[in-house]
């Protein structure tokens, strides 16, 4: 082989390898900017995680601190109520008393008027004045008198304390005496009436 034949090889090597050493330094170069890159692009991405971290932080401390007052406001209410209930039940009778008293000085009124007059009738007149306004009395706080003389018996109205034979077949089921009288506040029976009822 000649010796420029030689040489020319040789050079062709030269450049082949300049060539590579050349382009494996750009792949390094361009490998090192990549990791640059990347790198500062996770360093972005983890300032953004930490914000977005923090961000969530706070709502959470601040849904804590809502749902705290919350059940501080709810835990004050329940404990108002149930003073407010109690102090009902202590003076929830008085007003209902208040209005007793009167009638109960009547009565007494009319005690010392039986020691005093001989006249019946006048006494009579004054237990039925003071009978009058007690119903009175009763009837504006919506306690009311049940009928019963005379309507179909009812299990769920009435309490049957006796049975006896009908007089006539009208007379069946019906009440025809009642021994106790039944009352209802508001409609809702506070005492059944005792009654008899005809079979």
């Amino acid at each position: 082989m000649s010796k420029k034949t030689k040489s020319q090889k040789a050079e062709n090597k030269t450049i082949e390898i300049n060539d590579s050493t050349t382009t494996s330094q750009e792949e390094a170069i361009d490998n090192h900017t990549e990791k640059e890159e990347k790198q500062e692009n996770d360093v972005d991405e983890t300032a953004k995680l930490t914000a977005e971290i923090e961000s969530l932080k706070e709502q959470i401390e601040k849904q804590k601190d809502d749902y705290l007052r919350l059940m501080a406001e709810y835990d004050n209410y329940r404990r108002r109520t149930l003073r407010e209930k109690a102090d009902l039940v202590k003076t929830g009778g008085e007003a209902c008393m208040k209005a007793i008293l009167p009638i109960i000085d009547d009565f007494e009124r009319a005690i010392q008027a039986v020691d005093n007059s001989d006249n019946v009738q006048s006494l009579k007149e004054g237990v039925d004045l003071i009978y009058n306004k007690f119903k009175t009395y009763l009837d504006h706080n919506g306690v009311k008198e049940m009928e019963t003389i005379g309507i179909d018996f009812d299990a769920d109205k009435h309490e049957a304390i006796a049975q006896i034979p009908a007089m006539s077949p009208e007379q069946k089921g019906k009440i025809i005496d009642c021994t106790q009288k039944g009352y209802t506040l508001n409609d809702v029976v506070i005492r059944y009436p005792k009654v008899v009822v005809a079979q």
